[in-house]
């Protein structure tokens, strides 16, 4: 086929010859008019196709050749802006769409922010408010993108790079951030000592001097770690750091119950929904739903959302589950265990991370108003450290306390 896009921008016909002699009308049309799908159809008669101005010059040679012609296609512009024109508001209407949709694709859209962990993306937004990049904004009013970059890299603290990229209706900024060194707060010289009595069982200097071995005993407030190192005038105070465990006795008075309530959900419930407008809620299914006895219910709003905007409307859906409760009856054995498991929790709760129970010894059982009363001795390995400032004094506050006692020797 030889129409191309121009023929199809002039409009071109499908003719068919009706009437007269087809061989002398090629021979006179094909030097003087272009004919492109030349061929003969069913019923012998020939057919081509010709571009709307050249149709109109064919008309003489037509007449010299004796016969007519007769269209039996239109392509083309020219044909469909002619059937357009006779649905003046459907052609309106579409050219309307197509401005409105080249109006629409020239605004930015959404602004995405990725690669932050430290800084807030609110805070990069708003820079790039500042730059012009923000929604609803128009295209062409947009800096180009690695000149926004640079601008970006300086108006954003904490970055050391910034990357910004185009896509349609969409702005995406890529950030990456400044490796930070961490914040080490000062600290003053302290010893490490004792927060409980116990029995050493490790112990390792960071930094410090250790006082204390492995098995010594120690009370509450012992030093354990010194913070001051060196001999004679040569001593310093440092931070000490370090670990200290040790073995510590706990005593624990527990009270069991012999009888167990427990609480489930036995499968049936009511639903339930709701028109939420406001803080009201209006009910609009879900009637005539039989109540239970003992029931929890659960409910979940949603509401109609525009953009980033809220709305006061949208629905609620309730569940109404029925709740049944248990009574079960447990022996003084299983009470009794029962009340060393939640003990042993409790306990390692209060030790702190890494405690571990060593031993427990049985102190005293018996039963008393439906409960299993239990005395137990919990040995205990845990951390036994605790900071305690080291309180420095200046020379001059020492020169003052020698010449005061001086003077009451005099005295």
């Amino acid at each position: 086929m030889k129409g191309s896009w121009i023929h199809y921008i002039r409009g071109f016909v499908t003719v068919k010859l009706a009437s007269g002699e087809a061989d002398k009308f090629l021979a006179e049309t094909i030097s003087k008019v272009e004919l492109w799908d030349i061929s003969y159809g069913k019923d012998g008669k020939l057919r081509f196709r010709v571009s709307v101005p050249d149709f109109f010059r064919l008309r003489p040679i037509v007449r010299r050749a004796g016969g007519r012609t007769r269209i039996l296609e239109r392509h083309g512009i020219p044909f469909r802006m002619a059937r357009l024109s006779r649905r003046k508001t459907f052609a309106a209407g579409m050219l309307g769409f197509v401005a409105a949709l080249f109006a629409l694709s020239t605004l930015i859209w959404d602004v995405q922010v990725e690669g932050n962990d430290r800084i807030a993306s609110e805070q990069i937004l708003q820079a790039a408010r500042a730059e012009g990049v923000y929604p609803l904004q128009w295209s062409p009013r947009m800096k180009d993108t690695s000149e926004l970059a640079s601008r970006l890299a300086l108006r954003i603290p904490g970055v050391s790079w910034v990357g910004v990229e185009k896509k349609g209706t969409k702005v995406q900024i890529t950030v990456v951030e400044a490796a930070k060194p961490d914040d080490r707060k000062l600290e003053s010289p302290k010893d490490i000592v004792a927060k409980t009595d116990a029995v050493v069982t490790r112990i390792v200097a960071e930094n410090g001097r250790p006082k204390v071995q492995r098995n010594d005993r120690v009370r509450k407030g012992d030093v354990l770690i010194s913070g001051i190192v060196g001999e004679g005038e040569r001593t310093k105070a440092v931070v000490s750091k370090g670990e200290v465990r040790g073995l510590v006795w706990h005593e624990y008075k527990i009270a069991s119950p012999l009888t167990v309530k427990s609480k489930g959900f036995t499968g049936a419930s009511n639903e339930r929904g709701y028109l939420v407008i406001g803080n009201r809620a209006l009910q609009v299914s879900g009637y005539g739903q039989e109540p239970f006895e003992r029931s929890e219910v659960l409910g979940e709003v949603k509401r109609l959302r525009l953009g980033k905007w809220t709305l006061p409307f949208g629905k609620m859906n309730e569940v109404e589950k029925e709740v049944s409760y248990a009574e079960t009856k447990l022996t003084e054995e299983e009470a009794k265990r029962a009340g060393l498991e939640q003990a042993r929790a409790e306990l390692l709760a209060a030790c702190g991370p890494g405690a571990v129970i060593k031993g427990e010894k049985l102190l005293h059982e018996h039963t008393e108003n439906g409960k299993v009363m239990i005395n137990v001795l919990f040995e205990v390995e845990q951390s036994i450290a605790m900071d305690r400032p080291i309180v420095q004094t200046s020379p001059d506050e020492t020169d003052r306390t020698e010449s005061g006692t001086e003077a009451t020797n005099r005295d």
